[in-house]
């Protein structure tokens, strides 16, 4: 795939875009090498976006207040990448590619960009892929990106260890078990959104966000923004524009902050870091040495005739 176009992928252009995303989701480690030369050009005009996480439980209404926040955006003059992180699906390839038909007046918007989650890939999985996906849509001049998680657990921990602002879509009630959501995740959240505060919902909804925001403060969260917890209905496209007001007002408190960049660095730092276990694992399998050794050190530690430190010190020194 030769004779890549760094300009028109600048200007915007679907189709290059398109075609630089197919090299950083490819296999091939040609496509991969090809992929990482436009990564470095693209970088200096990446980062300019605000990126937003979006997860939560089955049911709640995800794609319908995607599709619904994202044609606001839209009507405030933004462009708007939405992309799907489900490391959960290797078979299906993500999710079985419904994204473009679960958000369809979305997705014919010249200015939405709709990416479903590629299959799972090796180096660094899908969550490497949506990362680098994310520098090519900003260089492209998507101003939002909306990463949506389609799997739940550790999915969400990818998810939010990439974005700038994360946020929990929750239904109304439940309060008492938090609906199946863990600790950990609330943790991670900058805003709660209870979803489907219309008609019979709406007073219940009110009761679950007092609820929430009770337990929120429990948590200790970053010491200049306190998670917010609000209502909307995606379907009947109330609240969309306040949800957004919060995010605005998040970015504009962590630039006075100094938070937003500080941020960025530490997620970059982290992913080196994440890649560099990754690399060292993979360099390590496929030594031959370790090859040929694996399955009889492993037999040993089976029937306790060594012991698994033991085994594990003669792999590393074989590097």
């Amino acid at each position: 795939m030769s004779g890549f176009d760094l300009d028109k992928l600048l200007t915007g252009n679907r189709r290059a875009l398109a075609k630089a995303i197919t090299l950083v989701e490819s296999r091939l480690d040609s496509h991969r090498e090809q992929a990482q030369d436009i990564l470095e050009q693209v970088l200096p005009h990446s980062g300019n976006s605000i990126r937003i996480g979006i997860t939560g439980v089955p049911g709640v209404g995800k794609s319908t207040f995607i599709e619904a926040f994202g044609l606001y955006l839209i009507e405030q003059g933004k462009r708007v990448a939405v992309l799907a992180v489900d490391p959960s699906s290797p078979i299906a390839g993500g999710s079985i590619l419904g994204d473009k038909t679960r958000m369809e007046e979305l997705s014919r918007r010249e200015e939405a960009y709709i990416r479903p989650s590629p299959s799972e890939g090796t180096l660094g999985g899908v969550a490497q892929k949506t990362r680098e996906t994310m520098l090519l849509c900003e260089a492209a001049g998507y101003d939002v990106i909306l990463v949506e998680t389609v799997g739940v657990g550790q999915s969400e921990y990818q998810v939010a260890g990439m974005v700038d602002f994360f946020m929990v879509l929750m239904l109304p009630g439940g309060g008492d078990e938090l609906q199946g959501i863990k600790k950990g995740i609330m943790e991670l959240a900058d805003a709660l959104v209870i979803n489907k505060a219309d008609g019979d919902s709406e007073k219940l909804a009110n009761l679950t966000r007092q609820q929430y925001t009770s337990a929120m403060n429990l948590l200790r969260h970053t010491s200049f923004w306190t998670p917010r917890v609000m209502t909307c209905s995606a379907l009947k496209q109330i609240n969309i524009d306040a949800v957004w007001g919060m995010i605005v007002d998040y970015w504009s408190m962590a630039r006075k902050e100094q938070a937003f960049d500080a941020k960025r660095a530490q997620q970059n730092r982290d992913w080196m870091r994440q890649l560099v276990n990754e690399m060292l694992l993979l360099k390590l399998s496929q030594n031959p040495e370790v090859k040929r050794l694996m399955p009889e050190l492993e037999e040993g530690v089976e029937r306790q005739q060594l012991t698994a430190f033991a085994a594990a010190r003669q792999i590393i020194e074989l590097l």
